[in-house]
């Protein structure tokens, strides 16, 4: 039997909820382009429920315990790397499988890998597995999975919301309301139209054709940069410009959105050098990897005037310190890691999650667009979106 090992992020400072806002979710019928929904051949959940944090457990426990299965669920994480540091460290030592998210990345470095000798599969509940050293789960044979697609598009519905933020002054507006305040002139004097702007995308897969889908009714001139390129008709469509690289595109752009997963050609690719090349005054959306931008070139531009705004809910580390500069810079918009985290999603990437371990527990196959890892190397999602050290 399989000791499971799941780290998730707290429940509710006021505890976990007993009633919701609302009482159902939309059904969908399906992914854009065609993948079928998770489908586990069963859930113990409600979908619509807070299942993200510890008390929700993914839904996972009835599964795992009638299979004879152990499930440990912890958010305690972030220890010294040894089996004396986190509940995380000491359980991984014994651990068969361990899931975790990335909005609360339990990061399985290549020493954490070390010390893990019965782990055979590493599990993103959600999109997004770079808090695994993958050359180590490669040299290791470990298999990594995600639940691709799951919350392609609440990331991307994040972005639009924080492109209008950030275009049209809305969070300072907000506050002045909160301060009982009226001074119309303080709200309007950073807001701008997005109608008529360049908006970019580094990286055109789903998250990023989905934004560059919700953004062409607002009447504004698109641009993407990927390594691969989209079809024609897709192009004709929404009347993309494409650019073979972010350095010739982000000259171009008002506004600039980074959908690209971390590997070792986009870590770092905003720095100073890149940001430099960018308008006077644009506007930087990173709901990817904090580790794309430079961490101190963001907060430098935004002191500078060079970039006129700055959001994202990607930090690094995660849960991000309390001193961190992205907390006080000015011009942000920044929120915790939620854009994939709604409750919308939530229902869709426990899916996913419980449909990976019913494969592998069976010894039947995990589907071919949740593989990261396999078999001693990139398999699946992870050969199309990532690179290797190796």
């Amino acid at each position: 039997m399989a000791k499971v090992l799941c780290v998730l992020y707290d429940d509710p400072i006021d505890g976990y909820p007993t009633s919701y806002a609302r009482d159902s979710l939309p059904e969908l019928t399906g992914y854009p382009g065609g993948q079928t929904l998770p489908h586990p051949q069963g859930i113990d959940f409600t979908p619509g429920q807070l299942l993200g944090s510890v008390s929700g457990e993914l839904g996972l426990r009835r599964f795992l315990e009638e299979r004879g299965h152990t499930l440990v669920v912890t958010s305690d994480k972030d220890g010294d790397g040894t089996e004396n540091g986190s509940v995380f460290d000491r359980e991984l030592a014994d651990a068969d499988v361990v899931i975790s998210q990335p909005f609360w990345p339990a990061y399985l470095t290549a020493e954490r890998i070390a010390r893990a000798p019965k782990l055979k599969l590493a599990v993103t509940a959600g999109i997004g597995s770079d808090h695994v050293d993958l050359d180590a789960a490669i040299a290791r044979g470990i298999t990594v999975a995600e639940v691709t697609y799951c919350n392609s598009i609440s990331v991307a519905e994040h972005v639009v919301m924080m492109i209008l933020s950030q275009v049209r002054n809305y969070l300072p507006a907000y506050r002045t309301v909160l301060d009982g305040g009226w001074n119309i002139a303080d709200c309007v004097a950073r807001s701008y139209d997005l109608e008529g702007m360049h908006v970019g995308t580094v990286a055109a897969g789903r998250i990023g054709l989905a934004v560059l889908r919700r953004l062409a009714p607002f009447d504004v001139h698109l641009h993407y940069t990927d390594r691969h390129r989209l079809p024609e008709e897709v192009e004709r469509e929404l009347g993309l410009t494409f650019h073979p690289s972010t350095a010739d595109m982000v000259p171009h752009c008002d506004v600039v959105t980074v959908n690209a997963p971390l590997h070792p050609e986009t870590e770092g690719l905003f720095d100073d050098k890149l940001i430099a090349t960018m308008r006077r005054g644009a506007y930087l959306i990173n709901t990817a990897r904090a580790r794309i931008a430079d961490r101190d070139a963001v907060v430098r531009a935004l002191e500078s005037g060079q970039l006129a705004g700055y959001a994202g809910d990607v930090w690094y580390p995660q849960p991000a310190p309390a001193d961190h500069p992205w907390r006080t810079m000015p011009h942000h918009g920044m929120t915790p890691h939620i854009s994939g985290s709604s409750l919308s999603a939530q229902a869709r990437y426990a899916a996913g999650t419980r449909e990976i371990l019913e494969a592998w527990f069976d010894g039947t196959p995990i589907r071919e667009e949740y593989l990261i890892v396999q078999g001693g190397g990139l398999a699946g999602a992870g050969a199309h979106s990532y690179s290797t050290r190796t």
